[in-house]
C-alpha cells in the first residue's frame, strides 16, 4: 500500500513539475543576474547559452524523477551537451557550481508548491541526489576538456621547440607560441638530458612546475635523451635555470646566450646544443654552465659559431691593438703564466707586462691570469692565426 501511495505522490508531483518547468529557466536566470556579478559581465549570447543549460538540466531532472529515479542520469550529454564547448573557456568550474546552487535555490523556494501533498521529502531527496550527479558530471566534463586542452598544448609546445631547434622560426611558429600564451622576453635556451627510466612527459611536467616556482615561462621538448627548454622572462638565466636543471638527468646542463625574443632563440638553441655536445671536454664544468664558458671546447669540437666568436671577439680586438699585446700574451702563456719570465724574454719591466695583460682583459673580457680564461685565450690565438694565414697554393 505504501508503494502505491509513493508512486501516486510521485505522479502528482511530476505533473506539477511539468506544468511549472517552463518558468524555472527564466526564474533561474533572473536569480543569477541578481546574485552573480560575473554572470552580469557575460555577453548576452553566453547568458542565453547558460539559460539553455539550466533549462536542459531541469527538463532532465523532471524526466529522471518521472522514471522513479530507476537509472543514473546522463548528465554530460543531457545537460552540458546543450552548450558549445567554447562556453567552458568563459565559464569556469566554480562558476558552474554557482549556477547549480542558484538553480537549487530556485527549485527549493517553490518546493511546497511543486511537491504533491506528502511528497516534499521525496522531492527534496531527489533534488539532492540529482544535483550531486550534476556536480560530478560538471567536474567530469571540465576534466575531459582540461585533458584535451593539455594534450593539444603539449603538441603545440613540441612543435615550437622543434621549430626553434631546426631554425624554422617564422610567423607560424609564433602563432603556436601565442596559442600557448607565450609573451616572455628575453629568452634563453637550455639543453640537457632526461633522467633515466623516466617518461618525457613527467620530466617536462616537473620542469614546468620548477619554472613556475622560479617565476619564469618555459616551453620544453624531448628528443631521444636530450631535452631542450626555452626559458623566458629573466635577465638572470643562471639563477632561473638552476631549479629547472635539477630536474634534468645526469650530465651537463648548458645555457645558451640571452636573446631578445623567440625569433632570435635559434642562435641560443644552437649554442646550447653545441655546448652540450662539447661539455665532455670540461668534466669539472659547473651545472648549469653557460655556453659561452664552453667556447674553447665548442671550437675544438668543430662549432663554427664558437670559432667565429673567438676570432672576431677575442683575437681581432687584440690584433687591432698592436703586435706588442699579442706578443706579450703569447709569451706569457708559453712561459707558464710567469710575469718575470715574460718580462725577461721581452726585455720590458714586469709592470709593462701587467699593463698589457690588463689591456687584454679589457678588450676580451678574459683575464689571462685565470687558468680557464688563459685556456680560452690560447685557443683564440691559434684560431686567429689560422684565419690570417696565407691562402695555400
Amino acid at each position: 500500500m505504501d508503494t502505491i501511495s509513493d508512486a501516486s505522490i510521485r505522479e502528482q508531483t511530476t505533473e506539477r513539475l511539468e506544468k511549472a518547468m517552463g518558468s524555472f529557466g527564466t526564474a533561474a536566470l533572473a536569480r543569477m543576474e541578481e546574485q552573480l556579478p560575473w554572470f552580469r559581465r557575460l555577453p548576452a549570447d553566453q547568458r542565453s547559452w547558460i539559460g539553455l543549460v539550466a533549462q536542459a538540466g531541469i527538463a532532465a531532472f523532471v524526466e529522471w524523477f518521472k522514471s522513479a529515479e530507476k537509472t543514473r542520469p546522463a548528465i554530460a550529454g543531457e545537460v552540458f551537451g546543450t552548450a558549445p564547448l567554447e562556453l567552458m573557456r568563459s565559464i569556469k568550474l566554480h562558476h558552474t557550481i554557482d549556477i547549480i546552487r542558484v538553480i537549487i535555490d530556485v527549485v527549493e523556494s517553490r518546493l511546497d508548491e511543486l511537491a504533491a501533498p506528502g511528497g516534499e521529502t521525496q522531492l527534496r531527496e531527489a533534488i539532492l541526489r540529482y544535483t550531486r550527479e550534476v556536480a560530478f558530471g560538471a567536474a567530469q566534463v571540465y576534466a575531459r576538456a582540461a585533458e584535451t586542452r593539455a594534450a593539444w598544448d603539449a603538441r603545440l609546445e613540441a612543435l615550437v621547440v622543434n621549430a626553434v631547434m631546426r631554425g624554422e622560426v617564422d610567423h607560424g611558429m609564433h602563432s603556436w607560441a601565442a596559442a600557448l600564451g607565450w609573451t616572455a622576453k628575453p629568452v634563453t635556451v637550455v639543453a640537457g638530458f632526461t633522467p633515466e627510466d623516466e617518461e618525457p612527459e613527467v620530466t617536462i611536467d616537473q620542469m614546468q612546475r620548477a619554472a613556475r616556482r622560479a617565476k619564469v615561462d618555459v616551453l620544453a621538448g624531448v628528443q631521444g635523451r636530450r631535452v631542450l627548454v626555452i626559458v623566458g622572462g629573466t635577465e638572470e638565466p643562471v639563477q632561473a635555470v638552476r631549479p629547472i636543471a635539477a630536474k634534468c638527468g645526469p650530465g651537463p646542463v648548458v645555457i645558451g646566450p640571452l636573446v631578445d625574443d623567440l625569433y632570435a632563440s635559434t642562435a641560443s638553441a644552437r649554442a646550447a646544443m653545441a655546448g652540450l655536445a662539447a661539455a665532455c671536454g670540461w668534466p669539472d664544468a659547473p651545472r648549469p654552465v653557460l655556453a659561452t664558458e664552453l667556447l674553447p671546447e665548442r671550437a675544438l669540437d668543430g662549432d663554427e659559431a664558437a670559432r667565429r666568436y673567438l676570432v672576431e671577439e677575442v683575437y681581432n680586438p687584440m690584433l687591432a691593438a698592436g703586435a706588442p699585446l699579442l706578443d706579450t700574451l703569447t709569451t706569457y702563456l708559453e712561459q707558464g703564466s710567469s710575469l718575470e719570465a715574460t718580462a725577461r724574454l721581452l726585455f720590458v719591466h714586469p709592470n709593462t707586462v701587467r699593463y698589457r695583460l690588463r689591456r687584454v682583459a679589457e678588450l676580451t673580457s678574459l683575464t689571462p691570469t685565470d687558468g680557464r680564461n688563459a685556456f680560452t685565450l690560447r685557443i683564440a690565438l691559434v684560431l686567429g692565426r689560422f684565419s690570417n694565414r696565407p691562402a695555400r697554393l
